[in-house]
């Protein structure tokens, strides 16, 4: 096996076999040509695909050996024979399931009903995808750092500012000092303004938002604890990234782009980890949280004429 094919996989428990069309979906738009023919074959048929050796899968994509157990190490395992397993296993776990009554596909006559139906599944999955991919470990390690965090910033342009926005709202909720910013200059001075034990969030789909990575290399650059939330780890966002929670990267329609789904995820990961920083900081965060709903609740009375 040659070394740069060794530093591919980087140990660690292999991922589910349920997981394994989430990490396909995730990685390929990352991988070479010829790995993507290798990861689009696997995810399209995986029980035929398990039959095969590390040979006949090279020719059946037209790829080599070697492409294959790199891909099979980039989706997450030691080697081909474990890539295989999961197949068999995802295999199994397809055949025993029953089929979606809809797909993902939204035509422009479709009735109102069948649309409800369609994004509801696919929602459903992007949820699913993102659950199977999102690495625990890394998650810990972020709610840690937020927990004891000074002060958090999160950075985020449109969809991805929304959720940003819904973040900070749900910190600042149970009381820790949290902004969102969408404004890049407001940004960059925010984050010259962070020291070692504060935290930095950066949430952008693709990865490569220029307006949201130079706030949080900014951020890196002071010595805050750094964190992405994105669609593709291999993004230029992850290099100012210490911890890096990875969504699903959904499939795009001319109806449905990609703002949509990456925003579900998005919002998934945002969930957990406010859940994670209020379950660390309970004590606090009750009495926090009952205060504000008690500020507001005569907001929510319905007035008496």
């Amino acid at each position: 096996m040659t070394s740069d094919v060794k530093e591919i996989y980087s140990g660690g428990a292999p991922p589910a076999p349920a997981a394994l069309a989430a990490k396909v979906r995730t990685l390929a738009p990352s991988m070479t040509r010829s790995m993507q023919r290798v990861a689009e074959a696997v995810a399209a048929d995986p029980a035929g695909t398990a039959a095969l050796t590390v040979t006949g899968l090279a020719e059946l994509t037209g790829t080599s050996e070697a492409t294959v157990v790199r891909t099979a190490r980039l989706l997450g395992y030691p080697g081909y024979r474990d890539l295989r397993l999961a197949l068999a296993g995802l295999a199994a776990h397809q055949e025993s399931g029953a089929a979606p009554a809809v797909t993902a596909d939204i035509a422009v006559d479709d009735p109102i009903a069948d649309v409800v139906a369609k994004l509801a599944y696919d929602e459903q999955q992007t949820l699913a995808d993102t659950a199977a991919g999102l690495d625990t470990v890394q998650l810990g390690a972020v709610v840690t750092a937020a927990a004891a965090a000074r002060r958090i910033d999160i950075y985020g342009v449109g969809a991805s500012g929304l959720v940003a926005m819904d973040l900070a709202q749900k910190l600042l909720r149970i009381g820790l000092i949290a902004h969102a910013h969408s404004d890049p200059h407001l940004a960059v001075t925010n984050a010259v303004q962070l020291r070692p034990g504060d935290v930095a969030i950066a949430i952008t789909h693709s990865g490569s938002t220029g307006d949201v990575i130079e706030p949080l290399r900014v951020a890196f650059d002071r010595g805050a604890t750094t964190v992405a939330i994105t669609g593709r780890p291999d993004g230029a966002v992850s290099q100012y990234a210490d911890h890096v929670l990875t969504t699903s990267t959904a499939r795009e329609s001319e109806l449905r782009p990609a703002a949509m789904s990456s925003r579900t995820s998005q919002l998934l990961v945002v969930d957990c980890l406010f859940i994670g920083v209020a379950q660390r900081t309970y004590e606090t965060a009750a009495p926090a949280l009952a205060a504000s709903y008690e500020a507001l609740a005569h907001r929510h009375t319905p007035r008496t004429r």
